[in-house]
Order: structure tokens, then C-alpha cells, then sequence
């Protein structure tokens, strides 16, 4: 392995403990609504997430969120078996990382200096990773929660609005959020990745 690509990996970890040691300071600051009896919160926590995945693409999101899903875990862990916890934490989590598959798109717009459009394309990134997070929460809700939906209601529907009441206004406000910062931090942080791979060259 050459100088340059340690280097640059080394770069790249040091950057994923900052947005998981993020994540786990914006998890403390949440909101349960009453309905999330069995977990789930209103916070800023996939921001950090989101944002690395469109700094490094997909893959190095999703290794980011698994691992904020163990983060989640530990804080506020909510078990009934070691298949749930699959689902409902680092599975869930790492599919927030599949908002990295517009990073190629939202950095080339940057790239052409085109900042409003770059963060129309951060907004719909977060709601594509929160909608994958979606889906293991909603097969979680499914097969083991299904004993907590109101008598005669309708397993699927309990899940999809249970897991909804708090992705969705999680979802937007992170989108929200990430629509403002990345079209200013994102540029700053490739522009230092590349002086750094052109410093090892």
C-alpha cells in the first residue's frame, strides 16, 4: 500500500469517528413522542450520516451508519431478541448510508458552482436514506411488535404509522438541515481531501 493511500484512508477514519462521535451527541438531543413506546425519536442524528455518505459515496455510508447504529444501541438499546436488534439498529442505520448513491451528482454540481440545485439534491438524498431506514423498522414492527398494535388494527398500517410518526419529521428536518450545509461544508471538505491526496503524490 503506497504512502498516498494510507494516508488518504487514515483521513477518511479520522473523519468517520468525527461524524459517529457526532451522531452520538445529537442522539442525547431527541424528542419520544408519546406513540414510540417501543423506541424511536425525533432528532438530528442521521445528519452526520448523511453527510459523510455524500462525501465518500455509499459504501463508506452505510460502514458509518451500521456503526451508529450500534452507537444508538448502547444509549437507548430497546431488545427482544438478537434479530430485532439486527434490524432496528445497525441494519436500520446503515441504510441511511444509501443517500451516498446521489453524492456523485450532488458533487459535480458543486463542482460547476451550482449551489441551489446541489442542495435540492442533499434534501432528496436524506429522504432516500431515511426511507431505506424505513424499511428494517417496518419489518421489525411487523414481526415482533405486532402485540402492541391496538386491538383490531391492522399489523402493517400499526407499523408504517408508528415508524413514521418520528422518521418523518426526523427525516425533514435533517433534510432540511443538510439542504443548508452542504452546499457550504461539503466543498470545504473535498477541496481538503484533495490538497491532501495532492500533498502525498
Amino acid at each position: 500500500m503506497s504512502a498516498r493511500s494510507t494516508s488518504l484512508r487514515i483521513h477518511t477514519l479520522v473523519e468517520a469517528g468525527l461524524c459517529i462521535a457526532l451522531f452520538a451527541v445529537l442522539q442525547y438531543l431527541n424528542v419520544r413522542l408519546p406513540i414510540n413506546i417501543a423506541g424511536g425519536t425525533i432528532s438530528f442524528s442521521m445528519v452526520p450520516i448523511v453527510l459523510f455518505a455524500l462525501l465518500y459515496g455509499p459504501g463508506w455510508g452505510m460502514v458509518v451508519g451500521a456503526l451508529c447504529g450500534l452507537i444508538d444501541l448502547m444509549l437507548e438499546p430497546f431488545i427482544v431478541n438478537v434479530f430485532q436488534v439486527f434490524l432496528d439498529y445497525p441494519l436500520a442505520f446503515a441504510c441511511v448510508g444509501f443517500s451516498g448513491l446521489l453524492a456523485p451528482l450532488t458533487r459535480q454540481l458543486l463542482a460547476h458552482g451550482k449551489r441551489a440545485p446541489a442542495a435540492a439534491f442533499a434534501f432528496i438524498a436524506t429522504l432516500l436514506g431515511v426511507s431505506c431506514r424505513f424499511v428494517p423498522h417496518f419489518i421489525s414492527g411487523v414481526i415482533f411488535f405486532a402485540s402492541n398494535a391496538p386491538k383490531g388494527q391492522n399489523v402493517y398500517l400499526y407499523s408504517a404509522t408508528y415508524n413514521l410518526s418520528y422518521l418523518l419529521p426526523a427525516g425533514f428536518i435533517c433534510a432540511v438541515i443538510l439542504a443548508v450545509v452542504v452546499p457550504v461544508i461539503l466543498p470545504l471538505l473535498s477541496q481538503r481531501y484533495q490538497v491532501k491526496a495532492n500533498a502525498n503524490v
